[in-house]
């Protein structure tokens, strides 16, 4: 498998679960399963998520840095982060928070998400 394609399945993998580590308990609380747990509880579950995030994040940046003989520059490595982790929200807010629309801001705002990108990996020459 190539190495850009792996980074960026990785970033898929570590986005889910910094998504569900950071927003998870916001839907733990709506479904009423931890209603009266105190907030140091729910840092250490979402602690507990975000280790597997790094398990996937961590990877994905070694294998697709230039540094360690991969495809990308820590610039295009962030941007190409930033925008899996948006696309990825995107969708378990659709799925998960059902109640939560998508505006055609959002819209707009991803589409420049998108050019970033696009201008990441523009050649300087």
């Amino acid at each position: 498998m190539p190495k850009g394609l792996l980074t960026v399945l990785l970033l898929i993998c570590s986005n889910v679960f910094m998504t569900f580590a950071w927003y998870g308990n916001l839907k733990l609380q709506q479904m009423k399963l931890i209603t009266d747990w105190p907030l140091v509880a729910i840092i250490a579950l979402s602690w507990g998520m975000a280790l597997f995030e790094y398990c996937f994040m961590i990877p994905a940046n070694r294998i697709g840095s230039t540094i360690t003989g991969g495809p990308f520059s820590l610039m295009q490595l962030k941007i190409i982060q930033e925008a899996v982790s948006l696309i990825v929200f995107t969708l378990i807010v659709a799925l998960v928070f059902k109640g939560e629309p998508i505006r055609w801001n959002h819209l707009v705002a991803f589409g420049f998400i998108v050019l970033a990108v696009f201008f990441a990996f523009l050649k300087n020459e």
